[in-house]
């Protein structure tokens, strides 16, 4: 087995552009490590870069802790497994998987042991005899794992590889990804666009904007506690609402619009760095599921909005509300940018399906302060100490 340690690497293009920055990033051995971040962030620009398809502008790349920034992507020991499967449609599934077998010269007796091992692994041992246009899309992303598996790698490598599967196959194959990795036991670099994916299938998540690493860590506590304000804003879904809030002189509160929430002291002493801003502006994050209708029983800070929509899920509400105080966009630019939509008040919550309510309904809602999230407006870091 080999792990993947990337110091600071950078990838300046001949025009100048500057796609990856600085990234110092390890795959441990047998890791499951996921990249992710939003259209154009550097993350395939990085793999790349490990799969040696693109060369290194600066930095070192080690995997196994061997230097291989000047060696072939066959020197390497990596296997990549692309979105567009890259099967060739005129031979067998057991040909297509054995086919770097068969460029290797290996006895065919070998080569047949090994795709019917890989087969067993991925359970198409039915299908060897079919041909990729017979299959079906989670079957063909299968034979495109099966190819990279049979080699042995050191290292695997996953651009985006069930971006065009539909909504109900991704799900199952996420899982299929897991069980197969978990048994081959190879340190993994998965690049997706997808949070929800980088989420359920990472052993850590990292998140990259604009070529640069934000902020590394296992899904959770990526989760509960993110470094700054893009972090916070892209991992969940629905999104983490954010607006622009202003402390309170003695910092035990914050005011949303005309809303006051007290903090308690659980909450204070968990964000000691907040005493800072005494009377200042700063950013609050809730994420949807901290923001429970309220009910005769509920106690503590409230919250109260305008009901826009609601979508009925079966398990539970996702309620679309609006209050006076401003958005903040996702990308971390707040209330003053010229999108309108960036200076409502427009928020999400998840609540009980036996919640009895309807659009243009007023809703109060019982805020989970211990999970609200509060970040620096000119830094967009989050406020911890």
């Amino acid at each position: 087995m080999a792990t993947v340690d990337m110091d600071k690497v950078n990838k300046v293009y001949e025009n100048g552009f500057h796609a990856v920055k600085d990234l110092s990033l390890d795959v441990g051995e047998g890791e499951f490590m996921v990249l992710v971040g939003p259209s154009g962030c550097g993350k395939t620009t990085a793999l790349r870069m490990v799969a040696g398809l693109e060369d290194i502008t600066s930095g070192l790349l080690r995997i196994g802790g061997k230097v291989v920034n000047d060696e072939t992507p066959k020197e390497r020991d990596i296997a990549m497994v692309f979105q567009n499967y890259a099967l060739y449609p005129h031979m067998t599934v057991a040909e297509n998987i054995g086919f770097a077998l068969k460029l290797r010269k290996m006895p065919k007796s070998e080569i047949a042991a090994k795709v019917r091992e890989t087969a067993e692994i991925l359970g198409l041992t039915e299908w060897l005899d079919r041909k990729p246009g017979q299959l079906s899309g989670g079957q063909r992303q299968r034979v495109a794992m099966g190819r990279a598996i049979v080699r042995s790698p050191s290292v695997f490598l996953m651009d985006e590889p069930l971006s065009n599967l539909d909504a109900k196959l991704r799900v199952q194959m996420r899982a299929e990804v897991q069980r197969i990795q978990r048994r081959i036991n190879v340190a993994t670099l998965y690049v997706t666009h997808d949070q929800v994916e980088a989420m359920t299938m990472g052993d850590r998540v990292a998140v990259m904007r604009s070529g640069v690493l934000q902020q590394v860590d296992h899904p959770q506590h990526l989760y509960d506690r993110p470094d700054n304000l893009f972090v916070a804003a892209f991992i969940g879904s629905p999104a983490m609402n954010l607006y622009e809030a202003t402390m309170t002189e003695d910092a035990g509160g914050v005011r949303l619009g005309s809303q006051e929430l007290e903090l308690p002291v659980v909450c204070r002493d968990s964000h000691p760095g907040l005493a800072r801003f005494a009377g200042k502006k700063i950013i609050v994050g809730l994420r949807p599921e901290h923001l429970p209708a309220a009910t005769d029983a509920s106690t503590g800070s409230k919250l109260t909005g305008n009901v826009d929509l609601v979508e009925a899920l079966g398990s539970e509400l996702v309620v679309h509300f609006t209050i006076d105080a401003h958005r903040v966009r996702a990308e971390g630019a707040t209330s003053d940018d010229e999108d309108a939509t960036a200076k409502s008040g427009e928020g999400v919550a998840r609540v009980d399906p036996a919640t009895k309510v309807k659009v243009g309904d007023k809703i109060t809602f019982a805020v989970n302060m211990p999970g609200m999230q509060f970040f620096d407006p000119e830094t967009e870091q989050a406020i911890w100490k």
